[in-house]
C-alpha cells in the first residue's frame, strides 16, 4: 500500500476568504515502511500573508516573491500524490486549501486524484477521547522527538506525523505480518515441508456428570412450568375407554 503523508502551510486560516497555499510537504510510505522519496515545495500565493499565519510558519512575503505560484508545480504535484492513500492532520484544512487551489485551474479535485484520505486528527481523537490531540501532543505521548519544531514546516510536519501515524496504528504493522505470513503446507510427497496437526484431546461426561446435568435441566423446566425445548416431552398416560 502507497500513502502519502501531507501537510500544507497557508496566507491564512479560511480558503473561502481568498487564503492561498504558500508551501506543500509530502512523504512517502509504502507498505508502512519510509521510502525516503518525499515532495516539497515553496509557492508565491500572489497575496500577502496573514500577521497571525506569519507568526505560526515564519514563512514571510519577501521570502516567497521568487518561489513558482501553483499553476507551475500542480503537475508534479499531482504525479507525486496520484493514486495514494493520504494521511493528513485536520484534513478538511488542507484538503479545503488544495482542492480551492486545484479549482482555481479547473483540474481535478483531490478525491479524483487520490482515493482515499486518513484523518490523524479524528483518529487520534477516537483513540483517546478528551485527550489533546495536537501535533506536538501526539508526538510527546508516542515519545516522538520534536524538539527541532520551533515553527510549523510543512514538510517537518509531514515527517513528524508519519512517525505519529505508524505509532498510533501500531498494530496493523503486526496484522499485515501475520496476513504475509505463509500457510502451513502438508507433505506433498516431494520434500515439502511436513505439517502435521495434533491430536485433539476428547474430555466425555461421566454418568455421575449427566445425571447431574439432567437434573439441573428438570429444575429449570419445573420452574418455568411450560414444555422445554432441550428435554423430550413426557409419555401421554394412556386412558380407559
Amino acid at each position: 500500500m502507497r500513502q502519502i503523508v501531507l501537510d500544507t502551510e497557508t496566507t491564512g486560516l479560511d480558503w473561502k476568504s481568498g487564503d492561498r497555499v504558500i508551501e506543500i510537504g509530502c512523504v512517502e510510505l509504502v507498505d508502512r515502511k519510509l521510502t525516503g522519496r518525499h515532495y516539497h515545495v515553496y509557492i508565491n500565493p500572489q497575496r500577502a500573508i496573514d500577521p497571525g499565519a506569519m507568526a505560526v510558519h515564519g514563512i514571510t512575503n519577501e521570502f516567497l516573491v521568487d518561489k513558482p505560484v501553483f499553476k507551475d508545480v500542480v503537475a508534479e504535484f499531482e504525479e507525486f500524490v496520484a493514486d495514494g492513500e493520504l494521511v493528513i492532520h485536520n484534513a478538511t484544512f488542507d484538503v479545503g486549501f488544495l482542492n480551492y487551489e486545484l479549482g482555481l485551474l479547473g483540474r481535478p479535485l483531490l478525491s479524483a486524484i487520490c482515493p482515499n484520505v486518513i484523518d490523524t486528527l479524528k483518529l487520534a481523537k477516537e483513540q483517546n477521547p478528551g485527550k489533546k490531540a495536537s501535533l506536538n501532543a501526539l508526538c510527546s505521548f508516542y515519545e516522538i522527538d520534536n524538539t527541532h519544531r520551533t515553527l510549523h514546516g510543512a514538510l517537518l510536519d509531514a515527517e513528524l506525523l508519519a512517525d505519529v501515524y505508524l505509532a498510533m496504528t501500531r498494530g496493523q504493522e503486526s496484522l499485515m505480518m501475520l496476513l504475509e505470513e505463509p500457510a502451513p503446507q502438508a507433505d506433498d510427497g516431494e520434500g515439502g515441508a511436513m505439517f502435521e496437526r495434533p491430536p485433539l484431546r476428547v474430555l466425555r461426561a461421566t454418568d455421575d456428570e449427566l445425571a447431574g446435568h439432567d437434573k439441573v435441566l428438570g429444575e429449570i423446566a419445573k420452574a418455568t412450568k411450560g414444555h422445554c425445548l432441550w428435554m423430550p416431552p413426557e409419555p401421554a398416560l394412556a386412558t380407559a375407554g
